[in-house]
């Protein structure tokens, strides 16, 4: 049978745009349930801050939430500190970082002065301005950056899928 004479509905097919890591982690972000992102994202942040936590510098956090908002990404994750670990929590917090994956990304690599980030208001503090001013001093703080041990390698392996965006 040749492909002129197939039927034309046989011959239809749609042509859509390739699925790309953002439009992905939309589409997935809702259907992943909680204890799973737990079990994924709080090792990775209580290994990469093992020393500001071990040293107390997110004391504040202590009882306290506060939500990193991906807005383009439609992501919430939500973080209190419980016994020196950062702990995701399912409330909203009291207060919100909220900006683009591209914003968190360059924030998490150091590949622009945080203090940019929010001067310029691509990432912007709403709810409890105090608190949320402090997590980002305590992100600023860190010398190196998130993009070090297994989360820097995430961040990074990240960042290359994006710019193929």
């Amino acid at each position: 049978m040749s492909l002129l004479s197939l039927p034309f509905s046989m011959l239809s097919f749609s042509i859509s745009s390739p699925v790309t890591p953002s439009h992905l982690i939309r589409l997935l972000d809702p259907r992943i349930p909680f204890a799973i992102k737990q079990r994924l994202v709080e090792p990775l942040l209580n290994r990469t801050f093992a020393i500001p936590l071990a040293e107390g510098e997110f004391d504040a956090l202590e009882g306290r939430c506060i939500s990193l908002t991906i807005a383009d990404l439609g992501v919430t994750l939500s973080l209190t500190l419980e016994s020196q670990r950062l702990i995701l929590c399912r409330d909203k917090g009291e207060a919100t970082i909220r900006g683009g994956w591209r914003e968190f990304l360059c924030l998490a690599t150091r590949r622009e002065d945080p203090d940019s980030l929010f001067f310029q208001r691509r990432l912007i503090i709403e709810g409890d301005t105090e608190l949320g001013l402090t997590l980002k001093n305590l992100l600023d703080g860190c010398e190196e950056g998130l993009a070090q041990g297994r989360l820097g390698e995430l961040l990074l392996g990240l960042e290359r899928l994006v710019r193929k965006e």
